[in-house]
C-alpha cells in the first residue's frame, strides 16, 4: 500500500481525479464528510440507541451518539499526531501532493464518527438478535433459495457491514449514498472481508466482516483505488487501525466512568484503577488541589486518555512499514505498554456493567422486540416481493418511512433491507413498534 492511493479524494461517480494540491482549505473535502455524516438521518438516530446501558434514564451514560462524538475527537488527535510524522518521514506527499497534518485527522474523525453508525438498536445484543432470527429463529425458512455467502451475511448480520451499506447504498436520487472521499470509506473498514470464511486468520482484520455481499461490487472499486487489493484477499487501511486505536480509548476509560457515575464500581476503587494507569504523569500537587472525586476523576480520565492517544500513536508509527505491507496482525492497544492497566479496567467494566442484572435484563427486551419485528416485517416484504402481499402486510410496511428501502430485486436483498431497517431504529422506536404489532 502506498499513501499517495491511501489518501485518495475520490467519490463515488468522479470522472476526474481531485487532486489535494486543488483543494480549498477552508473546505478542504475530508472536512465535508464530517459534515454529511454529521446531517445524516443515521447519525442523528444514534442519539437514542444503546452503548452500554439500555434505556437509561440518567444523564451520565453515553450513547451511540455521545459515544461516537468522543471517538472522532480521538480520532482527530490521533490522526494529527501520526500525519505530522508521516509527512515528516515521507515529505513528497506535502512537498509535492499538498497533503496536511490535518488531512490525517479530518479523515480519521471523519471515520471514527461514523464507526458505529450501521449498529441496530439496544447494542451488540441487537446484532445478535437479527443473527439469531435467521440462524434459529423462523427467518431459517430462507437458507434454502439464498446463496452461502447471502445467508451468513444474515446470520452473523454486523454492524460494521451496515455502516459501509448507509454510507455508500444509492438511492433514488442519492446515488453513492452520502458521497464520501474513498480514503474516509477506506479508513471506516476496520474489517475488509465478506463474511465468510469466518476468521480465516488471527489478523486483527479477519476478526469479523465489513460489508455485505449486496456492496461486493463497489468494495472492489473501493480497494482497487485505495490499492488495497492483494492477490486473493483485501488489507486493511492504515488509518484503520487509529479509528479502532480511538474507539477502544473511549470505550475503555468512558464505560468505566458510566459505571462510577451509576455508582456501579467504587470511586475509590475506580481512582485506584486510573492512577495506575497514569501514574507517571500525575502533577501531585495539582492532584492535590482537586477537592472533589469528580474533579479528581475528570482529571485522571483526561491524562488516561492522552497517555493512551500517544501510546497508541508510537505503537502505529514504529510498525508503519509491517501496517502498509499488510502484516501488523494486532490492534494498536494490544502492544501498549499500558495493556495490564487496559485489562483490569476493562475486567472490572465487564464484572460491573456489561454483565449487570440490569445490563442483562434489558437485552433480553431488545431482543425480543428485534424478534417480533422480524418475524412480522421479514413475512411482509417477501410476500410483497413474491406479489401476494396481504392487507396487514401492507399495513405494517406502510409504517416503514418514507424512501426507506424493503422490496429488494432478489430474496436476498429483501431480507437485507428489513434486517437493515430493523437496524436503523433506534431503542425506543423498535420497542414502540414491537409493542403496537404485538406477537
Amino acid at each position: 500500500m502506498k499513501w499517495e492511493s491511501l489518501l485518495s479524494l475520490k467519490r463515488f461517480g468522479d470522472t476526474n481525479k481531485r487532486l489535494r494540491v486543488e483543494q480549498d482549505n477552508l473546505r478542504l473535502g475530508f472536512e465535508v464528510d464530517y459534515d454529511r455524516i454529521v446531517f445524516s438521518n443515521a447519525f442523528r438516530s444514534l442519539q437514542d440507541k444503546t452503548q452500554v446501558i439500555p434505556f437509561s434514564k440518567t444523564d451520565f451514560v453515553h450513547t451511540r451518539l455521545t459515544h461516537s462524538l468522543e471517538v472522532s475527537v480521538v480520532g482527530r488527535s490521533i490522526g494529527r499526531i501520526a500525519g505530522k510524522a508521516i509527512l515528516d518521514k515521507h515529505p513528497h506527499l506535502q512537498n509535492v501532493l499538498g497533503y496536511q497534518p490535518n488531512d490525517f485527522g479530518a479523515i480519521t474523525a471523519a471515520a471514527s464518527l461514523a464507526h458505529d453508525i450501521g449498529n441496530p438498536p439496544f447494542g451488540h445484543s441487537g446484532e445478535k438478535a437479527i443473527g439469531h432470527f435467521f440462524s434459529s429463529g423462523k427467518g431459517a425458512q430462507f437458507q434454502s433459495e439464498l446463496t452461502q455467502l447471502e445467508y451468513q451475511d444474515l446470520c452473523d448480520f454486523e454492524g460494521n457491514a451496515n455502516g459501509l451499506k448507509i454510507l455508500t447504498d444509492s438511492l433514488p436520487g442519492t446515488l453513492g449514498g452520502l458521497r464520501l472521499s474513498y480514503a474516509t470509506l477506506g479508513t471506516f473498514v476496520k474489517y475488509p472481508k465478506a463474511s465468510l470464511p469466518l476468521k480465516p486468520t488471527s489478523h486483527v482484520a479477519d476478526k469479523k466482516y465489513g460489508y455485505f455481499q449486496a456492496q461486493a461490487s463497489f468494495f472492489k472499486d473501493l480497494a482497487d483505488e485505495l490499492t488495497l487489493s492483494d492477490q486473493n484477499k483485501y488489507l486493511r487501511h492504515p488509518l484503520a487501525y487509529l479509528v479502532e486505536a480511538a474507539d477502544d480509548i473511549c470505550y475503555t476509560i468512558i464505560d468505566f466512568e458510566d459505571g462510577i457515575n451509576l455508582g456501579w464500581i467504587s470511586e475509590d476503587y475506580a481512582l485506584e484503577y486510573l492512577i495506575n494507569l497514569v501514574r507517571d504523569r500525575i502533577d501531585s500537587k495539582k492532584y492535590a488541589q482537586l477537592v472533589h472525586k469528580p474533579q479528581r476523576l475528570s482529571y485522571l480520565r483526561a491524562l488516561a486518555i492522552n497517555s493512551l492517544i500517544q501510546d497508541a500513536v508510537r505503537i502505529f508509527l514504529e510498525n508503519e512499514p509491517a501496517i502498509l505491507a499488510g502484516s501488523f496482525k494486532n490492534a494498536l492497544l494490544d502492544k501498549s505498554q499500558y495493556k495490564a492497566q487496559i485489562e483490569d479496567i476493562i475486567n472490572l467494566s465487564i464484572r460491573n456493567i456489561y454483565q449487570s442484572k440490569e445490563v442483562v435484563q434489558k437485552e433480553v427486551i431488545g431482543h425480543r422486540a428485534i424478534t417480533v419485528l422480524l418475524e412480522h416485517y421479514a413475512d411482509a416484504a417477501v410476500r410483497k416481493w413474491q406479489g401476494n402481499a396481504r392487507t396487514f402486510d401492507k399495513l405494517i410496511l406502510s409504517l416503514v418511512p418514507e424512501g426507506t428501502p424493503i422490496e429488494g430485486k432478489s430474496l436476498y436483498e429483501t431480507l437485507l433491507n428489513v434486517s437493515c431497517f430493523v437496524a436503523s431504529l433506534s431503542d425506543g422506536k423498535a420497542l414502540r413498534m414491537a409493542q403496537d404489532i404485538g406477537s
